[in-house]
């Protein structure tokens, strides 16, 4: 049995829930709330167990992995069936970029620690922070709507027919604008392909509001 270390809200652990979930693997989950307390994260029991005290953190038998992407690689090295990744090489580059273009450039400057130094130690407003969040989301979105509106390997999902990594990558990024409340309405390929994701029971299992820990609010 896998052990996932996660929490709904977290977007790396939301990709990683996806990626499991269209493997068909089954997996315990272990929730670390990240805001309760100060942050379940930074105590010893979890921060041993993963230094950065990011979730996710899986565990397969005797190995422990951290990072969402090298996560996903792991699992799409050691279960390839169903592939997360096309069978061509060039296929298989053109995912990686998309997914990258979320989980490099947008996500790590909008997660939670970011929020909270810009918060606690830059004293930014509210208005401020929205303004900052907002302006990472859309310069990388205006960039991942021309990759995608622009390919004729983009299908019902990101590349092809099949939902795969930059899919996993795509969807928590979309859930975590739409709670900020950006306007995504000029971004009409990935909405579209969002809501093809949505409609696959394998992905709407990860969402936030399926998970055992998520307070169905």
């Amino acid at each position: 049995m896998l052990t996932l270390y996660d929490y709904h809200w977290s977007g790396a652990a939301y990709r990683t829930r996806i990626a499991l979930n269209l493997k068909g693997l089954a997996y315990e989950q272990i929730a670390v709330h990240l805001t309760r307390d100060g942050g379940e994260q930074f105590k010893d029991e979890y921060s041993t167990l993963n230094p950065q005290s990011f979730v996710p953190t899986l565990i397969d038998g005797d190995l422990k992995i951290t990072q969402s992407m090298a996560i996903m690689e792991y699992l799409e090295e050691t279960y390839p069936e169903p592939p997360l990744l096309p069978p061509d090489q060039a296929g298989r580059t053109r995912v990686r970029a998309l997914a990258n273009v979320v989980a490099c450039d947008i996500h790590p400057i909008n997660n939670l620690r970011v929020r909270l130094y810009l918060a606690n130690e830059m004293e930014k407003s509210p208005e401020a922070q929205a303004q900052w969040i907002e302006h990472w989301i859309r310069l990388g979105f205006e960039a991942l709507e021309v990759l995608l509106r622009d390919s004729d390997q983009t299908g019902e999902y990101c590349h092809g027919d099949t939902p795969g990594m930059a899919d996993a990558c795509l969807v928590p990024q979309v859930a975590n604008a739409e709670r900020n409340k950006v306007d995504l309405s000029d971004y009409p390929t990935i909405m579209r392909i969002v809501g093809s994701c949505r409609s696959n029971p394998l992905i709407d299992k990860a969402s936030p509001f399926n998970q055992p820990d998520s307070p169905k609010d």
